[in-house]
């Protein structure tokens, strides 16, 4: 929780003053962050978690071990639906997943729970 809590103090949110923060932990044990980044032409905003798996695709993982999701405004931030079907591209549904707040006690689920019925490349034939 204390790499998302330091990625989220570095969002940049002047327009909702949502700050959130993501951590993953991938396969190979490397740390990679993100923080949310808002745009005044709100559809061109990106949320922490999908800054945070794009830093583990450029640092070159592609399987995500664990998450981590804070918000300074609620006790437990889940990820949006589109970062629950971003997540689970590199994710399997026993990952788990923290969500919590700097300083408090996390809430721990698995990404099955939060995206139950995923969309996988095996709909695909892959």
């Amino acid at each position: 929780m204390g790499h998302a809590a330091a990625a989220m103090m570095h969002a940049y949110a002047p327009y909702s003053r949502f700050r959130v923060g993501a951590a993953i932990l991938g396969d190979g044990g490397a740390i990679h962050v993100g923080a949310n980044v808002e745009n005044a032409a709100y559809p061109q905003s990106q949320c922490a978690e999908a800054c945070a798996i794009g830093a583990m695709v450029a640092a070159g993982e592609t399987r995500i071990a664990a998450v981590a999701v804070v918000a300074d405004r609620v006790e437990h931030c889940p990820p949006c639906g589109g970062c629950r079907q971003r997540l689970a591209e590199f994710a399997g549904p026993d990952t788990p997943v923290y969500l919590g707040r700097p300083g408090s006690e996390p809430r721990v689920l698995t990404l099955g729970e939060l995206l139950p019925l995923a969309f996988g490349s095996e709909a695909l034939g892959q």
